[in-house]
């Protein structure tokens, strides 16, 4: 909703006392008789002669009231808002007193032209006449509310510079709703372009994707994704954080479920899968629209007008919990509604879920701002709640709709689209240094390729992020079965298990830490060579970790010792040695009990879990088997493992 048609909800919310009276303040007869033709010209839908002939009735006798109000009616349809705030204020020097009510209409008009103070002070000359219409209460409140928001957001403005993103991104036409990888390597637009095939009656142009890669430090030609692209309307779209998955809006499609639905693509190497319907529960008989996944593949946000929501349009949420065995495609959770912090009586839309997966920007236009929609920004704590919604500020927002906005992996850029003047065409895109307080929480990204250790063949294969100071599972993707890579986005300063599994495959286990990194935007790189499955191959389980001199498994071992169990149930046949080591510090005998201590604690942690202990032995090696030298601390930590060796 444009913040003009808030205008006219508020015009019209109190109908006009001129329209049923016949008592008139001219005495003017020929006044009268060119309001009442202008007033029938209106009534069968002629604005221009209606226009007309109340000018003459003004022109006749200039203090006419209804005439001037009447006129202002037909201006307010016609979205002329400097003719009618012209008009009131002349309505108001003749009569205000009498009719009060044209101040209401005054403020609106200067609170839609973003004129706040003007707006301000007219509803406060409304609001101290006596016996107001009670029914206008809440939108007195509200001009009086939001202007006064608006003027202190004016008197102490954001830091905003605004940069275009150039002729290789913005051509002639429109480019808006733009998507970017967490590597900041390929940028997705919707762009608004002439139908190649124009059939007269129909709208001469058409929603279609656009891609430009990353050359060096600048964009490359964006070119257009036909693999995905339709004669239909795509748009509204969101890239997954390592650019393998697109979802988007489309609307009026045969396999469309209401008016818009969200549908998906999939990248194999360089080619994207024909779009897929989310289909029910995610899409339904309403509205469904704008899309944005979370970095951790997980989790799904939308914009509804689905029944049984807060407003008219509501950010919800779903989340991804497998794929169907007879498609393969992605199934969703039953969507549920964001709530009442985020979500308002009003319109919320464009949600945009940073790759820190807690912070969410999206636009309102319930929330106090400016005007119509505005942008905002709220984050989720460790229980799920989400806080109050802060307004961006002036003049990230301003008397326009802004309607959407992405941030970048590192938080410290954002990107939006807008008509201002000096683009390359109508609409362009936009980039500019975000200010702190409106940051996300850092991030940065792991990337790498997943092969065969053998062979060198790159392999689709399954990869699992653990935080290892809260043991949940904080990322779960899969690598490209063309090129075996990976991306994944992660928070900085914590500490991180990693383990990398595929069918008749050993996994792989690993762990790092992003604390005190010196550069966050330069990715972690990390290749993962995986081994068949032999007598004899050998694993280590870098995620097991034990109390400095004891063999007591810390809380933190449970999610490699998770895996390691799914690993025995998923090759029933499979016979291991569990194996401790240790660094040369102590006695030898000291270290051989300590090691074999610890390989016991392991296999007695399996057996608890269900696996037959005739499938497992275990051996203390103490610090016979090194596979560093023993000359600094970082060497030792890796000397201090436990291993399990296929022996079966």
């Amino acid at each position: 909703m444009t913040k003009y048609k808030i205008f006219l909800l508020l015009f019209l919310f109190f109908p006009i006392f001129a329209f049923s009276q016949r008592s008139y303040s001219t005495t003017s007869q020929k006044a009268i008789g060119y309001y009442e033709t202008a007033s029938s010209f209106y009534d069968e839908g002629n604005d221009s002669q209606a226009i007309t002939y109340f000018k003459k009735a003004i022109d006749v006798d200039s203090t006419f009231y209804e005439a001037y109000f009447y006129l202002s009616r037909v201006y307010s349809e016609n979205e002329n808002i400097n003719a009618i705030i012209d008009l009131y204020k002349k309505c108001a020097r003749i009569n205000g007193s009498k009719y009060p009510e044209v101040y209401y209409y005054l403020s609106s008009s200067y609170y839609i032209s973003g004129l706040y103070k003007e707006a301000l002070a007219a509803m406060k000359t409304y609001s101290a006449y006596p016996n107001i219409d009670k029914k206008l209460k809440k939108n007195v409140d509200f001009i009086i509310e939001r202007s006064a928001f608006a003027i202190e957001a004016m008197n102490n403005p954001v830091p905003f510079e605004p940069i275009n993103m150039g002729p290789n991104v913005n051509s002639q036409y429109d480019e808006y709703l733009p998507a970017i990888t967490a590597d900041e390597q390929i940028l997705i637009i919707t762009g608004r372009i002439p139908k190649t095939e124009y059939t007269p009656g129909t709208k001469s142009t058409q929603e279609d994707f656009f891609i430009s890669q990353k050359i060096g430090e600048k964009w490359g030609k964006a070119r257009n994704m036909r693999e995905v692209n339709t004669p239909l309307n795509e748009g509204a779209q969101s890239i997954s954080a390592d650019g393998k998955y697109l979802f988007f809006t489309a609307c009026g499609r045969q396999d469309g479920m209401g008016a818009c639905d969200i549908y998906y693509s999939v990248k194999n190497g360089n080619e994207w899968s024909l779009p897929i319907n989310l289909d029910y529960p995610i899409n339904t008989a309403s509205w469904e629209s704008q899309p944005s996944i979370s970095s951790d593949g997980k989790t799904l946000y939308f914009a509804s007008d689905r029944p049984n929501g807060i407003g008219k349009v509501d950010i919800w949420k779903t989340t991804i919990i497998g794929t169907s065995p007879e498609t393969g495609n992605l199934l969703f959770s039953e969507p549920k509604n964001l709530g009442n912090i985020i979500n308002t009586p009003d319109v919320e839309g464009s949600p945009f879920i940073h790759q820190d997966n807690q912070t969410l920007y999206f636009s309102s236009e319930g929330l106090i701002g400016m005007g119509g929609l505005d942008l905002f920004v709220s984050r989720q704590d460790a229980d799920g709640k989400w806080s109050k919604p802060k307004n961006l500020g002036y003049p990230i927002n301003s008397a326009l709709d802004e309607t959407s906005l992405i941030v970048n992996a590192k938080g410290d850029k954002a990107y939006f689209s807008s008509d201002r003047a000096g683009g390359y065409g109508l609409i362009d895109l936009y980039e500019f240094d975000l200010y702190k307080d409106a940051r996300p929480t850092q991030v940065t990204y792991v990337k790498g390729q997943v092969f065969d250790a053998q062979t060198q063949a790159k392999l689709e294969a399954s990869l699992e992020l653990i935080d290892l100071e809260t043991a949940q599972v904080v990322a779960t993707v899969k690598s490209d079965k063309t090129n075996g890579e990976f991306l994944i986005c992660l928070p900085v300063n914590k500490n991180y298990a990693l383990n990398v599994s595929k069918k008749d495959y050993l996994f792989y286990s690993d762990n790092f830490s992003l604390k005190n990194l010196a550069n966050p935007s330069k990715p972690y790189q990390l290749d993962v060579p995986l081994n068949p499955i032999r007598v004899g191959e050998t694993v280590v389980l870098r995620n097991i970790f034990f109390a400095t001199d004891s063999y007591e498994l810390k809380p933190e071992s449970k999610a490699e010792l998770a895996k390691l169990i799914a690993f025995m149930n998923d090759n029933p046949k499979v016979k291991i040695e569990i194996g401790g080591h240790t660094d040369d510090v102590g006695a030898d005998d000291y270290n051989l009990k300590l090691s074999e201590n610890r390989a016991k604690s392991v296999l007695d942690y399996l057996v608890k879990n269900n696996i037959p202990e005739k499938r497992l032995t275990f051996k203390g090696y103490g610090e016979t088997e090194p596979i560093a030298e023993n000359s600094n601390d970082e060497n030792r930590q890796l000397n201090r493992r436990t291993e399990f060796k296929i022996t079966k």
